[in-house]
């Protein structure tokens, strides 16, 4: 099952176990418990403190094949209802050195507000292989179970067990419940998860930000441009912070990087660690899971008001606040959001296979989309509203020679429908002869492009009419001493390394804008002394 590069490391990982681990492996005479069986003998042959022990039937929810990772003599168990492969291999390696007795790595706070939750909580995790938002959401749970036991947590492959998708109506990936009810979707971590289930801690947290000093340089957002204007002001030795709704933003949602120079090859989740590793190497103050709402330009100050409450206070201020995925914005698009209608065709794909769907968009980003699902899909249907698709040349070769694709395009989006519990089909007019069809199917992927996330500043600086932050070739604003940078700006090209570029021009202009305002300032001081004399 482990090839032996994967063993050597795994072997090596396995060391760091301190506490027994007996894995209770629920297994039949299907292939995929023969496949799962495999994998787990693999792992006990890599450590004598690991046990297999192997039951025939299900487990006690039903499942097969499925397993628990469990610490002897405690209440500590983690379960997986999964063989825990491609983007799920790190959270089984975690879940293993954690139930084996390894810290976990998080902050001390959030350690105790875990082990503090008054409450029984079963967390049912539906995973596909191919998400890479998923990994973030099952660690999360994963470690939360193993600090505090009345927290339970299974990984479920929703490809392994199809079934209970179709009867939960899972059309999404991550899709969380917790005892029984829908918890959440898409991507997570513990202090989110944590605000959910201790509701008076977004107000503590907002009293807890407020109380800070204010900042020479405040970044708002995380992602590339957010992480390189933090580098470039620490190490300025300024008084550095970033606010953050999640750290690494964007990148977070991106498969595979393999433009950003000297990367050859990376994936956006593992980039996004990358950025803030390098960011916690210097002295900044990280604030994540926080959502601004609210920009107060003032003469000394300029205030960012959080939606918990909290007010933060900087000297200058760097807007990085990126972009999210557009909306088609026709009618039926946000009722059936998560039940048909999905925006990663990597992390959604699975759930569709042997179905019908449509790509919205003709772009590189639809075309690619095509591709990726006319692999796992029975028909790909995709729409474009131009006359051709914008995307690459040899992308949509690709796409044309697929035999279960069809390309329209001249078309525009009019409507998705659905039976009121999930979409059955989309609708277009042909913009030739505005002749409405409709296509009969089970999901639509769209992929029309990004919207800059600065509904939060309208009114407060100069927008452009597709609502990017007005910038000069400095990243300077419209109101002095606050600055832009990324894909939430007016910059040509929204492309990762163009970001970070800007993101170092936007914290050198705010290292220059507070040399030239201190001067000001010391100089009417200056002044005064000198007529004194």
């Amino acid at each position: 099952m482990l090839d032996a590069n994967l063993k050597t490391q795994l072997k090596a990982y396995l060391e760091k176990v301190s506490h027994p681990i007996e894995i209770v492996a629920s297994l039949d005479d299907g292939a995929k418990s023969r496949e799962m069986q495999e994998l787990l003998q693999d792992i006990v042959l890599l450590s004598d403190r690991i046990k297999l022990v192997e039951q025939r039937g299900a487990d006690a929810q039903g499942r097969t094949p499925s397993f628990k990772l469990n610490r002897p003599g405690t209440d500590i168990s983690v379960e997986f209802a999964a063989i825990p492969m491609g983007h799920e291999f790190t959270s089984l390696v975690l879940a293993l050195l954690q139930v084996g007795g390894h810290p976990v790595k998080l902050d001390d706070k959030v350690i105790e507000q875990i082990k503090n939750l008054d409450g029984d909580y079963r967390f049912e995790t539906y995973v596909s292989l191919t998400c890479q938002n998923c990994p973030e959401v099952v660690q999360a749970l994963n470690v939360m179970s193993i600090i505090n036991p009345r927290i339970q947590s299974v990984t479920i492959d929703g490809a392994l067990f199809q079934g209970e998708v179709e009867q939960r109506q899972i059309m999404a990936v991550p899709t969380v419940y917790m005892n029984g009810e829908v918890f959440g979707q898409g991507r997570t971590g513990v202090e989110e998860i944590l605000a959910k289930l201790d509701t008076g801690a977004a107000a503590r947290k907002g009293e807890e930000l407020s109380a800070k000093e204010p900042y020479d340089v405040l970044i708002v957002g995380g992602g590339p441009a957010g992480a390189a204007a933090a580098i470039y002001a620490a190490r300025k030795g300024i008084r550095t912070g970033v606010v953050a709704e999640r750290f690494g933003g964007q990148v977070l949602d991106t498969l595979a990087i393999e433009n950003f120079i000297s990367v050859q090859e990376t994936e956006g989740p593992q980039f996004a660690t990358a950025l803030e590793q390098h960011v916690k190497a210097y002295d900044v103050d990280i604030m994540n899971v926080q959502r601004a709402e609210a920009l107060v330009p003032g003469d000394k100050l300029i205030e960012v008001k959080l939606a918990n409450g909290g007010v933060l206070k900087g000297k200058t201020v760097i807007l990085s606040t990126g972009a999210r995925w557009r909306n088609v914005n026709v009618p039926g698009e946000q009722e059936y959001k998560n039940k048909g209608v999905a925006y990663c065709p990597h992390c959604d794909g699975p759930l569709f296979k042997g179905k019908r769907v449509s790509v919205i968009g003709g772009g590189n980003s639809g075309v690619e989309a095509a591709i990726d699902l006319a692999g796992i899909v029975a028909h790909v249907t995709l729409i474009e509203f131009a006359a051709e698709l914008k995307a690459d040349a040899v992308l949509v070769r690709k796409l044309k020679s697929l035999p279960n694709v069809t390309i329209v395009t001249s078309a525009q989006t009019t409507e998705i429908t659905g039976d009121g519990q999930r979409v059955n089909g989309i609708s277009y007019k042909e913009r030739e002869t505005g002749e409405i069809k409709h296509v009969p199917l089970e999901g639509v992927f769209v992929q029309i492009g990004l919207v800059p996330n600065t509904e939060w500043l309208k009114g407060t600086l100069a927008l452009s009419k597709h609502g990017e932050i007005e910038i000069d070739a400095k990243g300077q604003t419209s109101i002095p001493g606050v600055f832009a940078a990324g894909d939430v700006t007016t910059v040509p090209y929204k492309q990762i390394v163009i970001a970070v570029g800007a993101g170092a021009t936007a914290a050198l202009s705010a290292f220059d804008h507070l040399i030239r305002s201190s001067a000001d300032d010391v100089a009417p001081a200056a002044a005064k002394e000198a007529v004194a004399a």
